[in-house]
């Protein structure tokens, strides 16, 4: 939670104005007989000047405060008080005044930080370090030290912003939807498991992606799946055009338990992968390029002429587990058949939600493992939102693909204003 600058008085010249520049007699009076090339580099003094600063701030923000006072308020001595800051730890002098009625706007009631202190701690707390870790950055940072409740603390404040956004209302229309998951280390009941962290991209008509949510489950499976897409059909998605997930089975059917109309493609890349760890570091090179030319085929019928006489080759005689794998998943491949060049880029692969699963994983793999769902729900929410912070515009690929996706699939592409 950032806190607010506040101004003083209605009296006090802001910045920009001619009142607010440093004259020469005072940057003299600063500088005394001090070498300014030392004062330059000497932030202990700095963090001085910073100090009688905040401290004249807070004594105009009370006299401002008394002058409107028509019950013989007065003053009534100091609270001492420390602050962490961007460039250190400041103790601070609070002026108080008698009534007990004064709220100092610079340095608000039982603020113990100002602006950058939070932020600092959620960037370390994104890059997976631990709150011991955090501690120990903080005190390198700030030359004093804070305790774990504090960072928790700070750490604790997203979880409204969480729940916010994982229940927001969504777009009514997905031109793609990205669906995988990822494994944690979980303790329950004093063992730990692991547990799926259930990931899921949308595209929209514009061809801007957007994290929908995170869900954590015992494991990855076509049911979980099922509650998940309904949750986002809840939030007001009525139409995916096409969605792309990995060859898990019982997905295809819950997809089109939900969402009808959706075409359903099974990651190319995945099964690529997954036939060639059936072969060896010799063979891998020969079959890779034989189902390559199945990838390429320029029609459907054309890639299952491909597929079959890999299947009838030495090699896939040798492997027939491959063709069989292909023939399986083969009605989730022909939609990638049927589509041009900048289609096939955006759909052949989930590499989309691939990045952001090992943008999560990279997080949470220094923890180890995690105390509760929430906890490594908190973790991995930070993680996404550093994520699309980098999602500024859609891509290239998409600026061709627009034009096929319009035709295909006619008024169901709508492309809002954003």
């Amino acid at each position: 939670m950032k806190r607010r600058m506040s101004v003083i008085s209605p009296t006090q010249p802001t910045p920009s104005s001619p009142g607010a520049e440093l004259s020469e007699a005072a940057i003299d009076a600063f500088l005394g007989d001090r070498d300014p090339a030392e004062v330059f580099h000497d932030e202990g003094l700095f963090m001085a000047l910073r100090k009688k600063v905040a401290e004249r701030a807070l004594q105009a923000e009370l006299d401002f405060h008394l002058e409107g006072s028509s019950d013989g308020n007065t003053r009534n001595g100091y609270n001492r008080k420390t602050v962490h800051t961007e460039h250190g730890s400041l103790p601070l002098a609070v002026p108080r005044d008698r009534l007990g009625s004064f709220r100092p706007q610079l340095v608000e009631p039982w603020c113990r930080r100002l602006e950058g202190f939070d932020d600092l701690v959620l960037s370390l707390f994104a890059s997976g370090l631990s709150m011991r870790a955090i501690r120990d950055q903080i005190a390198a940072k700030y030359g004093a030290g804070v305790s774990r409740e504090l960072v928790s603390k700070i750490t604790d404040e997203l979880y409204p912003e969480i729940r916010e956004w994982q229940s927001r209302p969504l777009p009514e229309v997905f031109a793609l939807l990205f669906l995988d998951a990822i494994h944690i280390r979980m303790r329950e009941d004093g063992a730990v498991r692991t547990k799926a962290v259930h990931l899921a991209i949308g595209v929209d008509c514009s061809g801007h992606k957007h994290v929908l949510g995170i869900w954590i489950g015992q494991a990855e499976g076509a049911r979980f799946w099922l509650e998940v897409l309904k949750e986002l059909q809840m939030r007001g998605v009525k139409d995916v055009l096409i969605a792309v997930t990995d060859a898990l089975a019982g997905f295809p059917e819950a997809i089109g338990a939900v969402f009808p109309e959706a075409l359903v493609q099974t990651c190319i890349v995945h099964l690529l992968r997954n036939s060639l760890a059936q072969v060896s570091w010799r063979e891998r090179r020969a079959v890779a390029a034989s189902l390559k030319a199945i990838c390429r085929a320029p029609s459907a019928e054309a890639a299952l002429a491909a597929l079959r006489a890999f299947e009838s080759s030495p090699l896939g005689r040798k492997h027939p587990a491959i063709a069989r794998s292909w023939h399986a998943h083969w009605e989730e491949v022909i939609p990638f058949l049927s589509f041009t060049q900048p289609v096939r880029k955006l759909t052949c692969t989930t590499n989309a939600i691939e990045s952001l699963n090992s943008c999560v994983r990279r997080t949470v793999k220094s923890r180890g493992h995690f105390p509760s769902d929430s906890s490594a729900t908190k973790l991995a929410c930070v993680a996404v939102r550093q994520v699309e912070r980098k999602w500024k515009k859609p891509p290239a690929a998409w600026h061709k693909a627009r034009r096929e996706f319009a035709i295909l699939f006619e008024d169901r592409f709508q492309v809002l204003p954003r």
